[in-house]
């Protein structure tokens, strides 16, 4: 942890700094970077980017503790996963309640993030899930469950900066972590970015084009998200 009051300008600097770290990995192709929306997508960007993968979205939803939102005690994911604090959910009567209306923003935003698109296919693929930062570790827990449901090969998970409970729990998980920082006292992950701006659906979407935009003028073979289909959220 350095003397200064945050450690990474904004998210796109802190992306890059995570990317030229995941470059030295020699990750197995082929790869597929996703962000875990809203606020890892600008970080997943710039790691995309610089790997020249494809990118796209893994969806999750924190749930927090009633009265106390900001406090997460799990969190939940696509394909019906869930994860959780296991002292605290079995006495949480409202549960069934949080997880059904996150549920119902998973679904709003797959229909903003991926239009018209079917799910995702990671069968054999070396899944890069990237989030800005982790606290709880939660989300990315389930990010974790989610995509190894969806038969991700391999899975790795990549942040800016992690609480070291959060990374403990994580790599427990994944087969590899990159991490960037792991202070020992960690509060909010925007403490760290002297830039952390709300992020809204319409910065994720365009994110998402852009990069589909840049590999096609690129010329890059792309390893789709998606199985192709003629028609069919976090």
């Amino acid at each position: 942890m350095t003397s200064a009051p945050y450690i990474f300008e904004d998210r796109s600097t802190a992306g890059i700094a995570l990317a030229r770290e995941l470059q030295q990995q020699l990750l197995p192709p082929p790869v597929l970077v996703l962000g875990l929306p809203r606020g890892g997508v600008p970080v997943a960007y710039e790691v995309a980017r610089l790997l020249d993968a494809p990118l796209d979205v893994m969806l999750v939803r924190k749930l927090g503790m009633p009265g106390q939102p900001e406090l997460a005690i799990g969190a939940i994911a696509s394909g019906n996963v869930v994860v959780g604090e296991p002292q605290l959910t079995p006495v949480i009567p409202e549960l069934n309640d949080l997880v059904e209306a996150q549920r119902r923003e998973l679904e709003r935003r797959e229909r903003a993030y991926r239009p018209g698109l079917p799910p995702l296919e990671l069968q054999g693929r070396t899944a890069i899930l990237v989030d800005d930062g982790l606290a709880t570790g939660y989300t990315m827990l389930a990010a974790i469950h989610a995509a190894r449901k969806a038969g991700a090969a391999r899975i790795v998970v990549g942040a800016p900066v992690a609480s070291p409970e959060a990374a403990k729990l994580v790599r427990g998980e994944a087969d590899r972590v990159v991490i960037l920082e792991t202070p020992a006292a960690m509060f909010a992950v925007g403490d760290w970015y002297r830039h952390f701006e709300q992020l809204e659906d319409a910065e994720v979407c365009r994110l998402l084009e852009l990069n589909r935009t840049n590999r096609t003028k690129s010329g890059a073979i792309a390893q789709p998200a998606t199985k192709p289909r003629l028609s069919r959220r976090r």
